[in-house]
């Protein structure tokens, strides 16, 4: 019998997640689908096609929401009663304005998805992995180009993205006594329908719009199928995978 392997994917419905869901489940993992639409989530299953419609569990899910979020944890117990990997991905954008015209609402959904919800998900994995034999598992960031350098109008995704990496550095130091290795990913223009407007050009820090090329959805999946491959002794800290002619080095 082969080994059970366990991996919770939050976003999956759609773009990353679904891409990173998919791979796992090739890669042997049983795959805790989170997200909140239960129709975007059949989608990735679908996708999977027969092979795959075994490994792949859509589980509605809000993030941003604590009870919600237990409930994913306490599914996922009950189900295999272990987690191996977290792949700590659900997250939002705002929309580009000013930052004097940013609603303070929108400000605090962004806050609730790409940083409270990132916190609640690692903090469940967490007690799991704490206390699961053998102890120990693997938690993934997903953080963005934007950790680094953010986009012009675009405060509340760079401010949650620089505070991930703040998350993942805190959760590395913390949990390594339970053999929990933490990683993140920064990620420029991957193709997924969150970067298609980038095809018909954004915003540049010199104030023109310019289109911008984009990379294979699946070779950010390839990367954390790689990362999860590794003995629990071996961290990748942090990689980042972009479109290699992307406005990142310099931009600003």
């Amino acid at each position: 019998m082969s080994e059970l392997k366990v991996a919770v994917v939050t976003g999956a419905g759609s773009g990353i997640g679904r891409a990173v869901s998919l791979h796992l489940a090739r890669a042997g993992y049983q795959v805790a689908m989170a997200g909140r639409r239960a129709d975007a989530l059949e989608e990735t299953r679908t996708e999977g096609g027969t092979a795959l419609a075994s490994q792949l569990h859509p589980i509605v899910t809000d993030v941003s929401d604590e009870a919600s979020v237990k409930n994913l944890f306490a599914e996922v117990t009950r189900r295999w009663g272990r987690l191996d990997v977290l792949f700590n991905n659900a997250g939002r954008g705002g929309p580009p304005v000013p930052i004097e015209d940013l609603p303070v609402e929108i400000w605090k959904d962004i806050v609730n998805i790409n940083l409270t919800g990132m916190f609640l998900c690692a903090q469940a994995a967490i007690r799991i992995m704490k206390d699961q034999t053998p102890q120990g598992g693997r938690i993934i960031n997903n953080g963005s180009i934007s950790a680094h350098a953010p986009r012009p109008f675009s405060i509340g995704y760079t401010a949650t993205k620089h505070a991930v990496t703040g998350l993942t550095k805190s959760i590395s130091l913390d949990t390594r006594s339970y053999r929990i290795a933490c990683s993140q990913i920064d990620i420029g223009n991957a193709a997924t329908p969150m970067t298609e407007r980038m095809t018909k050009g954004v915003p540049q820090p010199d104030g023109s719009t310019r289109v911008e090329p984009r990379m294979d959805v699946n070779h950010v999946a390839q990367t954390i199928a790689q990362i999860v491959s590794f003995p629990l002794e071996t961290n990748v800290q942090f990689v980042t995978i972009m479109a290699t002619t992307m406005p990142f080095v310099g931009r600003g």
